[in-house]
């Protein structure tokens, strides 16, 4: 009797054992396979949702653009294929972004911060280094201040582009497009400035990173001169990294962003604020605190 009791207490365990290890094994079958893991450790506790790649960060999806099927009926589903075929992009956008010459910080307005000769130099290297590249221009974007429109017009000397058709953009303006992480105490604008400028950089976001028109022959290229902190924040956006890391990226001054956006919507970078080009002794990346040190 006590062997038969005894029995039935191991036949107890090693079926709840059993049964505990085919739930475990089940659930991990249908573990979503999308959940990221980190790599560097042994930890089975995924990473932050937002390290999955969100498809439709432009809302130019072909799915989302179609309306589906009425019914299942074989007409209906032929011309929902039809429609979603019609919607879908053929070719790649490619975004080139530089970051303004070096300019003086002298005045209160946007008007005296004029490039420097330096800064002036370093636009004409850029220029000079677009050319070469014997790209063909789709459009050319400009912000509208001084600086920015200065290096603008030494670089259209050097590409091959009709200066008047420039687009000049007030939305990629300099400014403060959101409160970094970590923050910095050298520079801390009031949440105000946040305000105000987060919504209009993000609204030239927007306006210009989406995956190409449906309608588009080729391949198209878009050149914006803008500033470092919109340069920035443009690159953690199109790349879906946590915004607030902006500030932990450097560009120099006339540098070359160039990003990549695929028919699929994937997103790629190219260059991040390449100046190889350029002369190191002409290299910058901070306003000079004197006319004396510009050369």
């Amino acid at each position: 009797m006590v062997l038969w009791t005894s029995a039935r207490k191991i036949g107890a365990v090693a079926l709840g054992t059993g049964a505990g290890l085919s739930v475990y094994f089940y659930q991990k079958i249908r573990e979503p396979h999308t959940i990221a893991h980190m790599s560097w450790t042994n930890s089975e506790k995924p990473v932050s949702p937002c390290a999955l790649w969100d498809s439709n960060w432009d809302c130019r999806n072909p799915k989302s653009l179609v309306k589906p099927p009425k019914n299942d009926s074989p007409q209906e589903q032929n011309h929902y294929n039809s429609e979603l075929e019609k919607a879908c992009p053929k070719f790649a956008r490619h975004i080139i972004l530089i970051r303004h010459g070096e300019y003086l910080d002298l005045g209160d307005s946007d008007e005296t911060h004029r490039l420097t000769s330096r800064g002036r130099l370093q636009a004409e290297y850029t220029g000079k280094r677009l050319h070469e590249m014997g790209i063909k221009w789709d459009k050319v974007i400009a912000s509208t201040m001084t600086r920015a429109q200065e290096t603008a017009e030494i670089i259209l000397k050097e590409i091959d582009f009709n200066p008047k058709d420039v687009k000049h953009c007030p939305y990629i303006r300099e400014g403060a497009p959101i409160p970094p992480q970590p923050p910095v105490g050298h520079w801390r604008p009031e949440e105000s400035q946040f305000f105000r400028d987060g919504a209009r950089i993000e609204a030239g976001f927007r306006r210009y990173f989406h995956r190409a028109l449906p309608t588009d022959k080729h391949d198209t290229y878009t050149l914006i001169v803008g500033h470092g902190n919109v340069i920035r924040y443009f690159v953690c956006r199109a790349l879906q990294f946590p915004p607030e890391a902006w500030l932990r990226i450097n560009v120099n001054h006339a540098s070359i962003t160039w990003l990549t956006i695929q028919p699929s919507g994937n997103v790629s970078i190219k260059y991040l604020g390449d100046t190889g080009y350029i002369p190191a002794k002409f290299l910058t990346n901070r306003i000079p605190r004197e006319a004396k040190n510009v050369v």
